[in-house]
């Protein structure tokens, strides 16, 4: 197998290009760094076009400034003369206005897996993908530029405390311990604490940090508020993220697919989750990504091919194997928006791993 796609390190720059071949040792090295899936090609689906949400430019970027500014959180902040914290409101405003930029250019940008590649860094990528999808909620929703990057950047630093939590209880690979549970819930303090003497930021930002696991029944934490006494940005960052940490490989979990993810959101509407932002999260994600393979109720095999915006859940498929596994010689398409009797049974490839 070739890459299809490129692979970049922490700090932006291409690991592996397009066209790599995939040795057995590569592919383990991919598996330690927590790579959750790769785009290959395969001359059956070469001309599948898999568009990004936002440039590879603005991609790269973006990922320095987050490195770079977690990192400075990071640091204890000294009262020394002349040795202050540097301001980090500017550089992430400005990654902001980017990140719109590219979502406003395509007026069909719908959620879609959004896993270009980072090794290494759960907490960076998560943050990016967390920011991305909840700034496309609010330019569809029709925030004002403005309150848009105000949530975007609400959401891209809503875990920042996790940068003050002991390492060894970030990456534990098994079921925390109560007593770790509870320093792990303490990252929303901290990021409020972090955040509100953040100059230049709205106070609102410090309060997404400080109240993403909150829950409108009053079952989250750390205050156990409810309904509107949550604050709209923290309840359409906690949707995402809670989307995006079952979606994406963490040390203790394998990545769910997003129409699992979708059906274990949906259990919580009403209770957990507003059920008119759920609704709005659900028209907006693409359950079945661009490249996965997928059974029909037929038995025959196809690859995700495209998607109408108007039906996200009904794809174009292209079916490539018949219902005993051949190969076809001439594969063909279904739009499945007007084919209405086909149904997906099955995806296929539960590590996610995608066809180009």
């Amino acid at each position: 197998m070739k890459l299809a796609k490129k692979i970049f390190t922490e700090d932006g720059i291409v690991l592996l290009g397009e066209n790599m071949e995939l040795t057995a040792r590569l592919i383990a090295r991919l598996e330690a760094c927590n790579v959750q899936y790769v785009y290959i090609h395969d001359p059956r689906t070469d001309d599948i076009q898999h568009d990004s949400l936002i440039s590879e430019e603005t991609f790269r970027h973006a990922v320095k400034e987050i490195r770079r500014n977690f990192s400075v959180m990071m640091e204890p902040v000294t009262n020394q003369r002349g040795s202050t914290r540097p301001f980090i409101a500017k550089p992430l405003k400005e990654m902001m206005g980017l990140i719109i930029d590219d979502l406003s250019n395509n007026k069909d940008a719908m959620i879609m897996l959004m896993n270009m590649g980072i090794v290494d860094k759960y907490l960076y990528q998560h943050s990016l993908n967390v920011c991305v999808y909840t700034t496309l909620l609010g330019i569809s929703h029709g925030y004002s530029r403005e309150e848009t990057i105000h949530l975007g950047l609400g959401a891209l630093l809503h875990d920042i405390g996790k940068t003050k939590v002991d390492e060894d209880i970030l990456k534990k690979p098994d079921v925390l311990t109560a007593q770790e549970y509870e320093e792990m819930k303490q990252h929303t303090t901290r990021g409020f604490e972090i955040l509100k003497e953040e100059p230049n930021f709205p106070l609102s930002i410090a309060h997404c940090a400080l109240q993403h696991h909150e829950r409108i029944d009053g079952s989250g934490y750390p205050r156990a508020l409810k309904g509107n006494e949550i604050l709209e940005h923290a309840k359409w960052i906690g949707i995402v993220d809670s989307y995006d940490a079952m979606t994406t490989s963490r040390v203790y979990s394998s990545p769910m697919l997003p129409h699992l993810a979708l059906e274990r959101l949906y259990a919580g509407s009403g209770t957990l989750y507003e059920q008119w932002m759920l609704a709005h999260f659900r028209d907006k994600v693409v359950i079945y990504p661009i490249g996965i393979t997928v059974t029909l109720h037929t038995g025959e095999t196809a690859v995700v091919v495209d998607f109408d915006p108007s039906y996200p859940h009904r794809p174009i498929v292209r079916v490539i194997t018949n219902e005993f596994g051949e190969n076809l010689a001439v594969p063909y398409e279904i739009n499945m928006s007007k084919e209405l009797s086909i149904m997906i049974i099955k995806v296929n490839d539960d590590s996610i791993s995608l066809a180009k």
